[in-house]
């Protein structure tokens, strides 16, 4: 009679334990926190599994960002499986150094993201190595040790060998049941919000991840479309303090920049541009403009070897394409082309783009002006009171394009200064992240009274702040601003 009675005891016991295991879900930030690059978030599932979602660079943060770039503070041969939101470098580029280090699992992303991210890291790596070689060169003329590479293409070659692609709107299972959706963000080509649900110890718990919520009337891409009810949400902040420019005035005003710079002083515009979405977004507007008679041509060069390729994969990709894009394409044929417009890959092509005196619109990589052939161009026609920069995106403060929007007088490029005679203009119309209208717009899909905690990345402080009391104020009844290696437990 008593033995049964152990029997139960010992059970009950048990169920407690295994209670106490499944409660254990852990979130861990360990980056694009209180700061706008290098998104990586962990999840620690019940099961002990690791998914980290995201896997970013820091960018234009000097000293501290490659060194945060180079310490991952998280052992990479403990993580089981890892989940991309998009192509962007922020997000994908640390993927070889993860592989380098010991990661040698599943790295889940849609189609559209796999052919990017073999383009962006190949990329990445060769601009790496080009400014390692510099970097070295003037660490050995002060008696300095040579800096070991952050990765290689053996290591990017290795990445490509470990995706797994997987579809939109379809739900698949990582690990032992954990079940992921990918929904679409029109931030980019790619570009997704992910919905995770995981084993909870009443109940199964669901997260989303935002990733960089895109705008709603793209010029090119179709959505943002909702996501499922959540009980945590990982949100990002980037505009979380401002409203961008009605979209429509973008046309006007980059009209009248063409018809002054080019047509009225025989000058030269340089746009700083993301060779995904943001180029082929310049090349459309003005493909529209031209085709419509309201540009007279002018001689356009696309000069970047992967901005010439991200737009072939763009065009293959047409299923990503809104309706309005897709009619002028049936009346008009190839968007990305127009009289006048030079795609550039070879370098001494791109250096002969220097010695042309005739008026010229320049679109290169990279967007924060931090590498590429870009930084050649701004050095060449900086001090040139006749020509424009145009900066028409995101850029971090540290950032070459960031110290140029500030209106700093001087500017070092590739160590020499040079006075910043040029013309400097912004113009946010372009911008591919939501603002907070439209964010709250996009998170208007969930019910707030079910959302237990919003966490806020990707933003700066000025962001973060503002962004927090709007959803609070909206009736969302937790909003946290993630910090470094900040962990907390879901429940």
């Amino acid at each position: 009679m008593i033995f049964p009675v152990i029997i139960c005891k010992s059970f009950t016991s048990l169920e407690k334990i295994k209670s106490k295991i499944v409660n254990n879900v852990k979130l861990t930030f360990y980056g694009a926190a209180r700061r706008v690059t290098g998104s990586k978030h962990m999840l620690t599932t019940a099961h002990q599994e690791k998914i980290l979602l995201d896997c970013g660079m820091f960018q234009g943060e000097g000293t501290e960002g490659d060194y945060l770039n180079r310490h991952f503070h998280f052992d990479p041969t403990t993580l089981d499986f890892v989940i991309i939101s998009h192509a962007h470098i922020d997000h994908i580029g640390l993927l070889p150094r993860l592989v380098r280090e010991g990661y040698s699992s599943p790295i889940y992303m849609n189609e559209s993201t796999r052919d990017l991210t073999e383009l962006m890291l190949a990329d990445s790596a060769h601009i790496q190595e080009v400014d390692l070689d510099r970097i070295n060169k003037r660490r050995r003329l002060k008696g300095l040790e040579s800096l070991d590479p952050m990765y290689t293409m053996e290591d990017v070659i290795k990445v490509l060998e470990q995706l797994e692609v997987v579809e939109n709107n379809k739900p698949f299972v990582v690990g032992k049941d954990t079940k992921v959706l990918f929904t679409p963000n029109a931030h980019i080509l790619g570009s997704i919000a992910m919905h995770l649900t995981l084993q909870g110890p009443n109940r199964p718990i669901t997260l989303a991840f935002t990733g960089d919520i895109g705008r709603p009337g793209d010029s090119i891409l179709s959505g943002p479309d909702p996501f499922p009810q959540s009980d945590y949400i990982i949100c990002e902040s980037t505009y979380g303090d401002r409203e961008h420019p009605v979209p429509k005035d973008a046309n006007a005003k980059l009209k009248a920049m063409v018809m002054e710079t080019c047509i009225e002083k025989n000058g030269k515009i340089i746009i700083p541009a993301f060779s995904v979405d943001r180029t082929q977004e310049l090349i459309y507007m003005l493909d529209r403009m031209i085709s419509e008679g309201e540009l007279p041509p002018v001689t356009t060069y696309v000069d970047s070897p992967l901005s010439v390729r991200a737009t072939r994969i763009m065009k293959a990709h047409q299923h990503e394409f809104n309706r309005d894009i897709l009619d002028y394409i049936t009346r008009d044929g190839d968007p990305f082309d127009f009289p006048g417009l030079k795609y550039v890959s070879k370098v001494e092509d791109s250096k002969k783009i220097n010695d042309e005196k005739t008026a010229s619109i320049i679109i290169s990589a990279s967007g924060m002006a931090e590498a590429g052939r870009v930084k050649h161009h701004i050095a060449n026609n900086i001090e040139n009171e006749n020509n424009l920069i145009l900066l028409v995106g995101y850029a971090t403060p540290q950032s070459l394009a960031g110290r140029l929007k500030a209106g700093e007088p001087t500017v070092r490029i590739f160590g020499d200064e040079f006075v910043v005679k040029a013309r400097v203009e912004s113009m946010p119309y372009f911008s591919a992240h939501a603002d907070w209208k439209e964010m709250l717009q996009y998170l208007s899909c969930q019910k707030k009274e079910e959302v237990k905690t919003i966490f806020l990345v990707h933003g700066s402080d000025e962001s973060l702040g503002p962004w927090k009391s709007r959803l609070m104020q909206e009736g969302y009844p937790k909003v946290t601003i993630a910090d470094m290696l900040m962990e907390v437990e879901l429940n």
